[in-house]
């Protein structure tokens, strides 16, 4: 569990396919061999972001806001870790399944 949020917060993740079979967008840290999803407390943060992150060429994407409860339902049943980051793309907390 975050420190940041709560089950009910609605925080930010970048969606591939928003418009057909929506699909969280994930990170892989070849360094440490990590896949995690980029997590964002507002809006404006994590579109500061987008152009940070790893995208496929020739996909749409969009910021949309999520129930945090259900973003990590989904997360952990694909295996990956949730970073909440700032707009500057810096770690403020990870959350692992439990």
């Amino acid at each position: 569990m975050s420190k940041l949020v709560t089950d009910e917060s609605w925080v930010w993740a970048v969606i591939q396919n928003p418009e057909g079979e929506a699909l969280l967008v994930g990170q892989h840290d070849k360094e440490n061999s990590i896949t995690f999803v980029p997590v964002f407390l507002e809006k404006e943060e994590a579109l500061k972001c987008y152009n940070l992150l790893s995208l496929a060429k020739g996909q749409k994407y969009e910021v949309q806001a999520l129930l945090y409860e259900e973003l990590v339902r989904d997360a952990f049943q694909n295996g990956l870790i949730i970073f909440i980051l700032n707009g500057s793309g810096e770690i403020l907390d990870k959350v692992y399944p439990q």
